[in-house]
């Protein structure tokens, strides 16, 4: 390069955020990018990385300092951790517990069409992981966390710019496939909503929509900065022991599981609140700008090689998505007008993420009847439990291969 700036830990934070800001407006402007919930880290960081290889034509570089990367990463996935509640788990009832266990079957079929497809076209199996589960259930967040996992740990290069592209894949595929596919099977079966919910739901739905808006008094900044910290604090020193003694997992895992310990020891012992809206909201920040840093450094000349493969392989969990929740997700949640309805919302987070899955369930609803059933069970696995099974399943993924 005959030019090479330098960004140093304040200016890459500050420089992420402002792509933040960039892609928010671009978003207010397009239709099409809010009809999609495309991420606004995911616009801004984009569209700089076209600026940037633009600047590397030119023979301008730049270079940021990831240092606190991996920090807002980590925070992202304890709040992750700290909003899984099994207590709202249990209130779900077997209905909730039945629709995990259908959307963790999916995960584990993702990585296993994925790897086999990455094999048969040629490629290197954790690049074709990663249009598996850590892109179409993960999305973007999950998708740059492993992509930064696998090139720091395994050198594998272009990581980053095929995980934003899959991500991106699923989150249109997904909003595309969800009303129609649900449609299809409404006027299959000739359904019609039902006359009223499950109690054991309507008690669980009431608790969840209490934590979404809970209120924000005096002190819970610093009540949840503190929690979130101590989290991830007491995760590293967990990663370094089980580093020593030879499992290699990555750091946010272990800040993730000390999350729900901490949420639920608050719940059932009331030592302490809480607060899950704040540590939502500060995850959301932390993810945002966590997806900012790692677009700004993408090298998008990394994806012209493995174009042809990629498409194969995003073919081949599109078809698979849409048997499985024609076929299993469908049959094993009710058969009935509510399971209709979660089909396209499964669609959603299968392929996409959670609000295009209530976007889909919506749409739907909107035209045939009330689904609230399907509503909260998708909010909950979708929002919470699906990432925290996720990530254990992917990195078990990694370790076997």
């Amino acid at each position: 390069m005959d030019l090479m700036i330098y960004f140093d830990i304040t200016q890459t934070v500050a420089f992420a955020a402002f792509l933040l800001l960039v892609g928010a407006f671009i978003r207010g402007k397009a239709r099409v990018l809010e009809k999609y919930n495309i991420p606004t880290p995911v616009i801004g960081g984009l569209l700089f990385a076209f600026v940037n290889l633009g600047l590397q034509q030119a023979e301008i570089g730049l270079r940021f300092d990831m240092t606190l990367q991996s920090v807002f990463m980590t925070a992202f996935f304890t709040s992750i951790g700290m909003g899984a509640s099994i207590k709202l788990l249990k209130e779900g009832g077997s209905k909730l517990i039945i629709f995990l266990a259908v959307a963790s079957v999916l995960l584990v079929l993702q990585n296993l069409v994925s790897w086999g497809l990455s094999i048969i076209t040629g490629i290197n199996p954790l690049i074709g992981l990663l249009a598996g589960s850590i892109t179409m259930s993960g999305g973007h967040g999950t998708g740059a966390t492993f992509a930064n996992y696998f090139a720091e740990a395994f050198s594998v290069y272009g990581a980053m710019e095929v995980a934003m592209a899959a991500a991106t894949f699923g989150l249109v595929a997904g909003s595309l496939l969800g009303g129609p596919v649900a449609r299809h099977i409404i006027m299959k079966k000739n359904l019609k909503p039902s006359s009223g919910i499950e109690r054991d739901i309507d008690t669980a739905r009431k608790d969840f929509e209490t934590a979404e808006h809970q209120p924000i008094a005096d002190g819970d900044i610093l009540r949840s900065i503190f929690q979130i910290a101590l989290c991830m604090g007491i995760g590293t020193v967990l990663y370094a022991y089980f580093f020593n003694v030879g499992v290699k997992v990555p750091t946010y895992l272990f800040a993730l599981f000390v999350g729900i310990v901490v949420r639920n020891v608050a719940e059932y012992k009331g030592w302490y609140k809480v607060n899950v809206r704040l540590v939502e909201m500060m995850g959301a920040t932390s993810l945002s700008l966590f997806l900012a840093m790692a677009l700004m450094s993408m090298q998008l000349r990394q994806l012209a090689g493995l174009a042809i493969p990629m498409l194969v392989i995003l073919t081949g969990q599109v078809v698979l998505i849409v048997l499985y929740v024609m076929f299993v997700t469908y049959y094993f949640c009710g058969r009935d007008y509510d399971a209709a309805v979660l089909v396209s919302g499964h669609c959603g987070f299968g392929l996409g993420a959670t609000p295009n899955a209530i976007a889909n369930m919506q749409a739907v609803s909107n035209k045939y009847g009330p689904a609230p059933r399907a509503f909260f069970l998708v909010s909950i696995v979708g929002a919470f439990f699906i990432d925290i099974v996720n990530a254990f399943v992917i990195q078990g993924f990694v370790s076997f291969m």
